[in-house]
């Protein structure tokens, strides 16, 4: 399946829930979309169907696909720890996300463009791989030619801050200072669902 490049709104309408961000159109219709959205009929889900739900969910909030997303599953649970947060953390260690976290791009999917096109740099070079791990002490910046771009500069003007990364506005420069703790993260995620589901 290729990457989904439609309506978000009507994404974040079938899970219930804003996981690209906040939506007025999610809050006028919260109910999920097609003919039968307010009819809601339908019998009630099973364990399994919950938890398919809530791996799908989480590949779409970070744009991954379901091979990239299952060799991460992989890669967590060869981790030390459990495997539900080790796979949470390596998605928020992402380039693209770390782009999106530190405020230089409004969304992931707008983070993975800047990513793609060459306007971010880690460590002092550029890199174009937004699955690109980002480690603790790694430096993420936009590249000089880049800082001008409108896309950047109005994101930056309302960006969130984080306790787990540092940035400074005036250079376009993040530093990632250590893994987040799983609280830390607002993202609403029961990672313990994918967990079994991965375990059948």
């Amino acid at each position: 399946m290729a990457r989904y490049t439609g309506p978000t709104t009507k994404i974040a309408r079938k899970f219930g829930e804003p996981i690209f961000g906040a939506d007025k159109l999610l809050e006028k219709r919260n109910y999920p979309p097609g003919q039968h959205g307010l009819a809601s009929k339908r019998k009630k889900q099973k364990d399994y169907g919950i938890q398919l739900k809530e791996k799908q969910k989480v590949k779409y909030m970070y744009g991954v696909l379901e091979r990239q997303f299952h060799n991460t599953y992989d890669k967590a649970s060869r981790m030390a720890g459990q495997k539900g947060e080790n796979l949470v953390l390596l998605l928020e260690s992402r380039l693209d996300n770390i782009v999106y976290r530190l405020g230089i791009a409004p969304s992931r999917a707008a983070a993975r463009q800047l990513v793609n096109h060459h306007h971010i740099t880690l460590n002092g070079s550029v890199c174009s791989i937004p699955s690109a791990q980002v480690k603790p002490g790694d430096v993420v910046a936009v590249r000089e030619r880049s800082k001008s771009l409108e896309v950047i500069t109005a994101s930056v003007a309302s960006a969130a801050k984080y306790s787990w990364l540092e940035f400074d506005p005036k250079a376009l420069s993040g530093k990632f200072l250590n893994m987040p703790v799983r609280a830390e993260i607002p993202e609403n995620i029961n990672e313990q669902l994918i967990v079994d589901l991965y375990s059948k």
